[in-house]
């Protein structure tokens, strides 16, 4: 299999599917986010951190490929007349959302009390985490803008936003572990 095929020299792309649409579409811009998502989470996963946290990462990046894959179908052309998926496209699931939950809650324990926004920033690693965050929220807002235009299925919605939620706990549980100042943004007096 060639790496170019040509076929996107005037500005169009191809969906799982075969519907061609400009690469300037929004369901190109939500999956091309997810997939910048993708390269930065493999970023933090290539740092010095818990093992642990690695294997989860390396989940998560799977679970973005099947994100990625959702949103670069066209629904009208996924499912045949008699309502079989014509497509075979594995789907997020809600105990996908549940382990990054159950993540989340167990990273949240061992932290102190968040009683301040924090700044991003502090270790490079943590720095990474944040700016992986942004980067899911963008994705969020994107596959959300998409779903108003083209309805899309509502647990990828779910999972991007769980995941900013996660990016942020790792962002303060590598700053706890790395003992990195988790600095508080405290708002000038005027």
């Amino acid at each position: 299999m060639k790496v170019y095929t040509k076929t996107g020299d005037k500005g169009t792309t191809a969906l799982f599917g075969g519907t061609r649409v400009p690469k300037h579409h929004i369901r190109i811009e939500s999956y091309g986010t997810v997939d910048e998502l993708n390269s930065h989470i493999g970023l933090i996963r290539d740092q010095e951190i818990n093992p642990h946290y690695k294997q989860i990462l390396q989940r998560i990046q799977d679970k973005l490929f099947t994100v990625g894959a959702i949103l670069a179908t066209d629904p009208e052309k996924s499912v045949l007349k008699n309502g079989k998926e014509r497509l075979n496209i594995p789907k997020i699931s809600e105990s996908d959302i549940e382990m990054l939950e159950n993540e989340i809650d167990a990273m949240d324990a061992a932290l102190p009390p968040m009683t301040h926004f924090v700044l991003p920033g502090g270790h490079t690693t943590v720095s990474y985490c944040h700016i992986a965050r942004c980067v899911c929220r963008r994705a969020e807002r994107l596959s959300v803008h998409l779903h108003e235009l083209e309805p899309t299925d509502e647990m990828v919605l779910s999972y991007l936003n769980r995941l900013s939620d996660y990016l942020f706990v790792l962002a303060r549980k590598l700053s706890y572990d790395l003992k990195a100042d988790e600095v508080k943004w405290i708002p000038e007096k005027l």
